[in-house]
């Protein structure tokens, strides 16, 4: 088959963000693509086989158009677009642009950048109680906190309460010097970090001052009636099912609930059952409760990242996989001795 070319027309003042540093946005799109992109003074001509090269300029369209409307073009948005035009979702990006839920103190939009992650901030939207689960970088946490600052400010709850187990990552930490605020804050600092990001540190000292927003571990809930608040649950494979039940029934009039966790991330005793994997099986059935799954493909930290969640997930695979076939091999022999 011959070689097929396609021009596109791209504004100058858009080359660059298209490009890229180095022009690496193009030589990955090359790259993924088996195609040759070349610029001459604003148009950009595609070649290779016909396919590859409609599968490229569709992809190189989106980002075109997402320059267009503004955006700062990530490498994370190119490898995004490439991998939806594989799935034959060419425009997931424009899909999810328009959703912005707040800006940071930068004045930095916060928006959904996954199909997955859009779907999780929809379902903060719409349900009482959403359950964000997913590896590290899926932006669990962080759409989470924008969720609940924006409807803090929008005067639709009174405080905000933020909490997770403390509970140490494969540590023994052992005596930890200081008041009890100084003992815990290690345990939260991931929520501090969102807060004065997105809030501001001098707007989060006033409110925390005021008890509007309270940061605090899992165990400080028992008792408590939380009515009239932003509730987030941080960290909650990590909680027992005793816990989780506890933080559930804490649970006033007014109030929403997002409860996020890495079920592949547990730090409990090795005979110890996750609330978060008990709730997924007794919960999922019941209305206003969400449970939101996200994979590698919402992970929007460095790329390097996400090969690593994705070879995790490889791993556990070929492993869960092996166990089992030992387990039927062993079934196996036995029926036979019998």
């Amino acid at each position: 088959m011959g070689e097929f070319t396609v021009s596109i027309d791209v504004p100058l003042e858009h080359l660059r963000n298209l490009f890229g540093s180095h022009d690496a946005y193009i030589r990955k799109i090359e790259e993924d693509m088996q195609v040759v992109i070349v610029d001459r003074d604003g148009a950009v001509k595609i070649s290779g086989e016909k396919d590859d090269v409609m599968k490229a300029s569709r992809v190189m369209r989106e980002l075109v158009a997402l320059s267009e409307r503004g955006r700062e073009l990530e490498e994370q948005s190119v490898n995004y677009a490439i991998e939806m035009e594989h799935e034959n979702d060419a425009e997931a990006l424009l899909k999810i642009d328009d959703d912005c839920i707040c800006h940071t103190v930068n004045g930095k939009p916060i928006k959904p950048k996954t199909l997955g992650q859009k779907q999780y901030v929809d379902a903060i939207r719409d349900h009482m109680i959403v359950f964000g689960i997913g590896p590290a970088g899926t932006g669990k946490t962080y759409l989470a906190m924008a969720m609940a600052i924006t409807a803090f400010k929008n005067n639709e709850v009174g405080r905000i309460i933020l909490t997770r187990p403390a509970i140490e990552a494969g540590e023994k930490l052992g005596f930890l010097p200081g008041d009890l605020q100084s003992k815990v804050d290690p345990y939260l600092r991931p929520l501090y970090d969102a807060l004065y990001q997105i809030m501001g540190a001098e707007s989060f000292a006033k409110n925390m001052e005021k008890g509007l927003i309270e940061v605090a571990p899992l165990a400080y809930m028992r008792g408590r009636t939380l009515d009239n608040a932003y509730i987030i649950l941080d960290e909650a494979q990590n909680t027992t099912p005793a816990q989780m039940k506890m933080f559930l029934t804490r649970i006033g009039f007014g109030s929403k609930v997002v409860v996020t966790g890495d079920a592949s991330q547990k730090d409990l005793a090795p005979d110890t059952k996750s609330g978060l994997d008990i709730a997924a099986k007794v919960l999922s059935k019941i209305d206003d409760i969400a449970f939101c799954n996200l994979g590698s493909k919402d992970v929007v930290r460095h790329p390097l990242v996400q090969k690593i969640v994705r070879a995790y997930d490889d791993y556990e695979a070929r492993e869960k996989r092996r166990s089992e076939l030992k387990v039927k091999n062993r079934n196996h022999d036995r029926g036979k001795k019998q």
